[in-house]
């Protein structure tokens, strides 16, 4: 067993290094990757390589930077998403699984050549993963940040989905926009505080896209009192959030005079995802 970053030295094999690994075998096995320029298949074929010192230096502050914390993602600079490959940075959170519930709602509402509105982008993930998925929908994304946008962009490209961004501050930049029939958003919902926003991955992100440096309500408030001017007749809202807010989240829509206000759970049973409709 590897007790320290030091051991990973010139003239070890790739099967060695998976063997003897201070890591995740997956964290392990993806930074080999990235260290070597191999794929996954490369790995087993090549599994009697021995590594050359550059290579070594390479895996060892990899692996070292893993064990400080620092996100797979970050450390390769990509995520997988809705099937397809997102560049991330420290500039924009680090899609999860969980929200590809919100793109396949979204996707079941969104009518043909329909118009759609991501609040706070981010990488770029939920728009890009509409604008591929259904090419004839008019794909609009916005968020604060000129870094993110800068990133939501390049992966917009590199996927060759056609989104138009636009920098604004939630709905400030919208005003003349024709109306939407579906508005989608995962905004910071993380209550300032909370132990979770320096635990793991989480230390690491954009605090602005994870805590609304309040009760974690307030985007949601934001986003749901202005969604229904912005949308067609029947438009649709959904909205990503905590694990514990559904309850608040429909409250607030029911409040707001939406109609068929529900929530939907993610793949472990969670309601992580709430949404109604305009009159």
């Amino acid at each position: 067993m590897i007790t320290d970053t030091s051991a990973i030295a010139a003239g070890a094999t790739i099967a060695a290094l998976q063997v003897q690994s201070l890591l995740d075998p997956l964290d392990n096995r993806i930074l080999l990757c990235h260290a070597l320029g191999l794929s996954r298949v490369g790995l087993i074929t090549q599994s009697e390589l021995a590594l050359d010192q550059d290579q070594a230096a390479r895996f060892a502050a990899l692996v070292r930077r893993r064990l400080d914390g620092e996100p797979i993602a970050y450390i390769v600079g990509q995520r997988e998403f809705f099937g397809l490959p997102f560049e991330v940075n420290g500039a924009v959170l680090i899609p999860r699984p969980d929200t590809e519930l919100l793109v396949e709602l979204a996707l079941e509402r969104l009518p043909p050549r329909g118009r759609v509105l991501d609040m706070g982008t981010g990488s770029g993930a939920i728009a890009v993963a509409l604008a591929h998925t259904r090419r004839d929908a008019e794909v609009t994304a916005l968020d604060v940040s000129a870094d993110a946008l800068a990133v939501a962009r390049r992966n917009a490209a590199a996927n060759q989905a056609r989104v138009a961004f636009l920098q604004s501050d939630w709905y400030a930049a919208l005003d003349g926009a024709p109306p939407f029939d579906v508005i989608v958003s995962n905004p910071p919902y993380i209550a300032s505080g909370d132990r979770h926003l320096s635990e793991g991955d989480l230390r690491y992100e954009p605090a602005g896209a994870l805590t609304d440096h309040a009760d974690g309500l307030s985007a949601l408030r934001i986003i749901i009192a202005g969604a229904a001017q912005r949308l067609k007749p029947r438009g649709w809202l959904l909205m990503e959030h905590g694990y514990d807010q559904s309850a608040a989240v429909r409250q607030l829509l029911t409040e707001q005079g939406y109609t068929d206000v529900q929530s939907w759970t993610d793949l472990a049973g969670i309601e992580r995802v709430t949404g109604a409709r305009t009159h």
